[in-house]
């Protein structure tokens, strides 16, 4: 399933890296955050490569709804009790400056990626909560309104206004960029140590390290498979649904994503934690809701993505590890990925470049605080219970009996397998178990794959890899 950005542009090929090279700094990664990170290293002089292990955009960036915003859903009054007001600020401010920072570029740049400047609203039914969340929005230093009417056809007693945030073509704007830096694409980093990075076909020396990847997949130092999980929303491009002006999120479990991009309404929803969606049927319970919401609309395309949480909900930006003092990370982005990777490249930048940033101690990595405890342990829980279930867990059907179109761990001659069966009988049986820490694997019916519950990673029918931080397939 392509997104709409992958169906509307075609980047150019770039080679694989061969041989040895050196460089200031190596970005591990090219999708927004890299670019962006490469990019603003560059600006500042930093000579910097960058390794992609598959296609520029091809991974999360190519699936984003590209809003560009400091509104990330109802959040201001809960960072305020939880984090203080001094750091729910920051936290803004930071988004904010990146907002601005990607209307310069484009407008320095003369970059052509279709950027409008929109407002950003967050709805809900409960009226109270939204005027709490204005007054909080205004305590950080967010001209927000509080509006009653909006254009979106659902129920709700108003929504929260943050003015003058931005969209765009997400591929058309990162094209622009790389074709100012190094990139190597089918470059997948398979080691790191110290100063150096290792492909299949060759290597990097670099004196920064910077691993914009999505989720970390070197455990340790760091240890970002225990403070982070991985979700997936899926997203509907509407034909024939109207026009809306702004940019809608809901506040709630069952809301909804609503922004224009052409003649296309991205409808979006039905997050769910990675690995478990075993029953599926989010796209067509999000086709129905569509089809209550703009009965005349069709989809022209559907996709689905992959968001990294962390525990206090705040991205991990800034150095990998104390004992790794020139790696970097930008992972955990809350599905606010667009402004989140400015944040990261603008944040590194000044890192990289020894340059004090008013922001760095509310990203970084090393911050802890008692409010993760109870997070820290439902992680630990949720890696144990994928454990047992590899060692434990009993199949309850064998391959021979499941059923055309169906994905499931069963009885094989060969022992416990993944096993899925297609419509026209033929199997594809893998070995149900990640490789990144040996959690059982659960089937994805929605999307025809194999997904880790413990971190998130993806897997085809056939044991390809899709996501990481696995770094490699399943093939039995």
């Amino acid at each position: 399933m392509e997104s709409i950005w992958m169906k509307t542009y075609e980047g150019k090929r770039r080679p694989a890296l061969t041989g040895i090279t050196e460089a200031d700094a190596v970005v591990v990664g090219a999708g927004m955050a890299g670019i962006l990170t490469a990019w603003q290293l560059e600006q500042a002089g930093v000579r910097t490569i960058v390794l992609e292990a598959g296609r520029i955009g091809g991974g999360q960036t190519g699936n984003t709804t590209a809003k560009i915003t400091a509104q990330h859903g109802m959040f201001c009054d809960a960072f305020i009790e939880k984090k203080g007001e001094e750091t729910a600020g920051g936290y803004v401010r930071a988004n904010q400056a990146a907002v601005e920072e990607y209307k310069r570029i484009v407008r320095e740049e003369g970059i052509d990626c279709d950027l409008i400047e929109t407002d950003a609203y967050v709805y809900s039914m409960d009226e109270e909560c939204l005027r709490r969340e204005m007054e909080a929005a205004r305590r950080l230093g967010v001209d927000a309104s509080y509006e009653e009417h909006v254009e979106i056809p659902v129920p709700c007693a108003g929504a929260v206004c943050f003015p003058h945030q931005a969209a765009f073509h997400p591929l058309k704007f990162m094209g622009a960029l790389a074709e100012q830096l190094t990139v190597y694409e089918d470059s997948q980093v398979v080691e790191a140590e110290e100063h150096l990075v290792r492909t299949p076909e060759g290597s990097v020396r670099a004196g920064s390290v910077i691993f914009a990847v999505h989720f970390p997949f070197i455990n340790f130092p760091g240890m970002y498979f225990a403070r982070m999980h991985q979700e997936r929303s899926y997203v509907l491009a509407l034909e024939h649904a109207g026009r809306l002006n702004g940019m809608y999120i809901g506040s709630g479990k069952d809301s909804f994503s609503f922004r224009q991009y052409d003649q296309y309404l991205l409808f979006g929803g039905m997050s769910h934690r990675t690995g478990e969606n075993r029953d599926g049927g989010c796209y067509e319970r999000l086709k129905e809701a569509a089809a209550k919401l703009y009965p005349e609309s069709s989809a022209a395309a559907s996709w689905s993505a992959q968001d990294g949480v962390t525990i206090d909900e705040i991205p991990f930006i800034g150095r990998y590890a104390s004992s790794q003092p020139d790696w970097y990370v930008a992972a955990g982005f809350r599905k606010w990925g667009m402004s989140s990777a400015m944040v990261s490249a603008m944040l590194i930048r000044d890192m990289v470049c020894g340059i004090e940033n008013p922001y760095a101690g509310i990203f970084s990595p090393s911050r802890f605080s008692a409010e993760e405890l109870p997070g820290l342990a439902l992680e630990g829980g949720k890696a144990v219970q994928g454990l047992t279930k590899r060692f434990f867990n009993i199949p309850g059907e064998t391959a021979a009996a499941l059923e055309r179109g169906r994905g499931a761990v069963a009885e094989t001659p060969q022992g416990k397998a993944g096993v899925y069966k297609t419509e026209d009988g033929r199997i594809f049986q893998v070995q149900a178990v990640c490789p990144h820490m040996g959690c059982e694997l659960a089937w994805n019916p929605d999307e025809g794959s194999w997904d880790c519950p413990c971190h998130g990673s993806r897997f085809d029918c056939e044991g390809n890899l899709l996501d990481g931080p696995a770094q490699e397939g399943i093939q039995l």
